[in-house]
């Protein structure tokens, strides 16, 4: 007999667990549950060291469609959770939620689902489409609670019929407003720095991105566009398209970084260009949190993170002429505002988007089975 009971958290990447969960699994564990993450082992999960948990390293295709290939995962999730056999399972991203949660239906174990984005789910077209959604609909059948972390998906979802039962609508993952301090603002004469900080991936809008910066870059010379993250396994071709950038000046590629928070420091605003609807964009987030301005695009997931003309630029998604016009607003503004920008993002932050919030709402969900 187990002393504990044990929560199994099931997820794609190592960023989702260090940059999302942590707080969540700490807390878990402060309460006296033991917890057990599985996800591709990756860099992040070294940041974990000092935290006591089991962990299960399993391979996910997070955007191929091998059926092959999802069958084993479903293995995988039925050995594991067959062998550990958890009290609540926490599913987070398309794949585990939908296969996890097979599993747990069929093993009988509650489990909470989260919900963050179905944008690349109802992009897709045809047989494809309706087979995803009807996976969806099955695993979300029997669960505890469906959290969603922004309005258009969870109408979405109750469009598609796939709710059965509890469900809740939350700020995202949140943001922890202490890991993220209001940043002294840059006021040297060195130029303005933007970042885009992602995975570099076509539904990101990094296409928008570049092409905004080699329009910027002609008119004015003392400019910096940082590319922050990875680039997916599927968009190797942007290996490529990043050297060229470069070596034509156009963009800087930071890479895939530990911490974001000293690019965040030395830029002057944050630009995210989604074109497809996000959960609630965590880049956005911790970027307000540290007193920056941003400029995203009016889709779910990204304007609730800003008030237009207060705390950023809000522009069409996928239109490369607007985001170039409110670059050049932006350039326009003098550094005081700009700062007030950052000031009024923090305080929209703290007040709407605690990651707080969001770990009490998992802990009385978890506390109900």
């Amino acid at each position: 007999m187990r002393e504990k009971k044990l929560v199994a958290l099931l997820t794609n990447h190592d960023d989702d667990v260090y940059c999302f969960r942590k707080e969540l699994i700490e807390n878990l564990i402060k309460e006296n549950y033991d917890v057990l993450i599985s996800c591709p082992f990756g860099e992040k999960l070294e940041l974990m060291t000092g935290i006591n948990y089991i962990y299960d390293d399993v391979k996910i295709d997070r955007r191929g469609t091998n059926i092959f290939t999802d069958i084993k995962l479903l293995l995988h999730y039925y050995k594991l959770l067959k062998k550990y056999k958890p009290d609540v399972v926490l599913g987070f991203t398309a794949k585990p939620n939908i296969y996890g949660s097979l599993t747990s239906s069929f093993l009988k174990i509650p489990y909470i689902n989260n919900v963050t984005g179905l944008g690349s789910v109802l992009k897709k077209q045809g047989t494809i489409k309706k087979f995803i959604l009807f996976l969806f609909k099955i695993a979300f059948r029997n669960s505890q609670c469906i959290f969603f972390q922004n309005e258009e998906n969870l109408e979405l979802a109750k469009k598609q019929n796939l709710i059965q039962g509890e469900y809740q609508l939350i700020p995202g993952s949140g943001v922890n407003t202490d890991r993220f301090p209001l940043q002294k603002y840059p006021h040297d004469s060195n130029g303005i720095v933007f970042n885009y900080i992602g995975r570099v991936l076509k539904d990101k809008g990094v296409d928008d991105y570049f092409e905004a910066a080699k329009i910027i870059k002609k008119k004015y010379s003392d400019i910096e566009f940082n590319v922050i993250g990875f680039i997916e396994p599927t968009e190797t071709h942007y290996i490529k398209v990043l050297q060229q950038l470069e070596m034509d000046n156009i963009v800087i590629y930071r890479g895939s970084q530990m911490d974001v928070r000293p690019y965040i420091a030395r830029a002057h605003a944050t630009i995210h260009p989604s074109t497809y609807g996000e959960g609630m964009s965590n880049v956005l987030l911790e970027s307000a949190s540290s007193g920056r301005p941003l400029i995203t695009t009016n889709i779910s997931g990204c304007k609730e993170t800003l008030v237009d003309g207060k705390t950023g630029l809000m522009y069409r998604a996928g239109d490369v002429e607007d985001l170039v016009s409110k670059i050049e607003i932006f350039l326009h503004l003098d550094n005081e505002t700009r700062e007030e920008m950052g000031k009024n993002g923090r305080e929209k932050v703290k007040r709407e988007f605690s990651r707080d919030y969001v770990v009490m709402s998992y802990l009385e969900e978890i506390e109900r089975i």
